[in-house]
């Protein structure tokens, strides 16, 4: 793989993305992979870039901003705050002008912090993606901090302070959560996906997530609770991906 370095719509800012591509004449499948809540686009390479090659797909793995920790000196720009997410779609914007790409056929998958960005980048572009898997994301950020037994200084640093402590932070909360993007959600084609034994984020967030989008009476949502913990089922997303084609 290789760094490709795609201006911000939003600020200008330079941002770093991998980039592989097969060897070919045709138009080829673009899968977009997110990295986790602490990571950086390094961290699906080597889940990720298997499953491209063996499909002879082009993979692309945004920074988004970097990781969603108080340790990231850019994280107030990171945690699907609007610069993150449309730092992907530049990056997906670049890739098709300089790949060959079938821009019929981008895939996004994310999970953890990816699968909650994943929601958030689906949201702002229903129309674009192909298909999106979403695994274990948490999807209401107030819920998600209330739930833990201390205080998270990640969260608070990234929406500036604890839930309630003003207006304009609970409006951070309030966005930077996919719970309260349904309506558009509803117009992707969309599975999501919750281990019922996750310690990190409970399953409750897709399942509160899948109802809210099913108020919108979806025609593509695939929603489960599997039997498993905080885990993103590769081959499952992968597969599900490949049948995309014959299923729209």
């Amino acid at each position: 793989m290789h760094t490709i370095f795609v201006k911000s719509s939003i600020d200008g800012s330079i941002e770093p993305n991998l980039l592989w591509t097969p060897e070919s004449t045709e138009s080829v499948p673009l899968l977009v992979g997110l990295h986790t809540w602490s990571y950086d686009r390094y961290n699906q390479v080597e889940s990720m870039l298997p499953h491209c090659k063996s499909r002879n797909w082009a993979l692309l793995l945004p920074e988004a901003r970097g990781p969603n920790l108080a340790s990231n000196p850019r994280v107030r720009q990171a945690a699907g705050a609007r610069t993150a997410r449309q730092d992907v779609l530049d990056a997906i914007s670049a890739t098709l002008i300089s790949q060959c790409v079938d821009a019929s056929r981008i895939y996004l998958l994310g999970g953890s912090g990816g699968g909650h960005l994943a929601l958030l980048v689906a949201a702002d572009a229903p129309r674009l993606f192909a298909a999106v898997s979403s695994w274990v994301p948490a999807t209401d950020l107030t819920t998600f901090y209330l739930e833990k037994p201390n205080p998270c200084s990640h969260i608070e640093a990234f929406c500036g302070g604890p839930p309630g402590k003003s207006s304009a932070v609970d409006l951070e909360y309030r966005e930077r959560s996919p719970l309260f993007r349904a309506a558009d959600l509803a117009l992707v084609n969309l599975s999501i996906h919750h281990g019922r034994h996750d310690k990190l984020v409970h399953w409750t967030h897709t399942f509160r997530m899948a109802k809210e989008i099913a108020a919108y009476h979806p025609e593509r949502l695939y929603f489960e609770i599997f039997d498993g913990g905080h885990e993103i089922g590769y081959d499952r997303a992968f597969a599900w991906f490949e049948r995309q084609r014959n299923e729209i």
